[in-house]
């Protein structure tokens, strides 16, 4: 299984970026998907997440200005950022759990994309 991240840049603050993550090989199910990001010299952090049934939680950092989505025919999430702000400046990294066969679930990273808001 290989998740690819995509989508990220350099943006002037209050611009809008849209982040992609593809999962692929072998896929039997998808459980929560989710983005989260670490910048420089801080801890990796939850940006939002959704269910398998479409249900969001978004950090409060986040809320109103970025919008988890998914789409399972695609096997992709994505994550729709709008009034970026220069703290929004980032390695975002996309997860995923993923059921391969089996009784269990396992989660996958996807390999980060910058994303840069400049003031």
């Amino acid at each position: 299984v290989q998740l690819q991240a995509s989508g990220g840049g350099l943006v002037q603050a209050g611009g809008s970026l849209r982040l992609s993550c593809a999962a692929s090989g072998r896929i039997f199910s998808i459980g929560a998907l989710g983005w989260y990001r670490q910048a420089p010299g801080k801890q990796r952090e939850l940006v939002a997440t959704i269910t398998s049934v479409g249900s969001t939680n978004h950090a409060n950092s986040v809320k109103g200005r970025f919008t988890i989505s998914r789409d399972n025919a695609k096997n992709t999430v994505y994550l729709q950022m709008n009034s970026l702000k220069p703290e929004d400046t980032a390695v975002y990294y996309c997860m995923a759990t993923i059921n391969s066969g089996g009784y269990y679930y396992t989660d996958y990273w996807g390999q980060g994309t910058q994303v840069t808001v400049s003031s």
